[in-house]
């Protein structure tokens, strides 16, 4: 998927030159929006060496408003985030595991994302 959006790209940057060249830089820079997208990672487990493991992933920004309140808290907040839609999950093997420790190594892969609430079931929240 991403090597057909890189050459759809290049071609546009050959046809139009400059001006394409302006409107997917700014196209990139302001997406707002919550997609799918290539992911990298290192699987690391006890009693095993790591392995680079390239899936999908959920990427992007979504809307979001804090409201002032004119009692305590004083704000009400509302993020949003990327989140998974829907996934299903890959197991790789992970190479030189101890002969106690089992090699399979769980993973999901992103099938359709969007913008919601962030749940710890899948996501990094603590910023939040």
């Amino acid at each position: 998927m991403l090597l057909r959006t890189t050459l759809s790209l290049t071609l546009l940057v050959l046809v139009g030159a400059g001006l394409c060249v302006a409107v997917i830089s700014q196209l990139h820079s302001s997406f707002r929006g919550c997609t799918v997208r290539e992911f990298s990672f290192m699987a690391q487990k006890p009693g095993c060496k790591s392995l680079r493991i390239d899936t999908e992933a959920c990427w992007g920004r979504c809307n979001t408003w804090e409201k002032p309140l004119p009692e305590p808290p004083y704000i009400q907040r509302h993020h949003r985030v990327c989140s998974y839609g829907r996934t299903r999950y890959l197991m790789a093997r992970l190479p030189g595991c101890l002969p106690h420790v089992s090699p399979l190594y769980p993973y999901p892969v992103a099938l359709q994302c969007h913008c919601t609430v962030c749940s710890t079931e899948d996501t990094e929240c603590e910023t939040f």
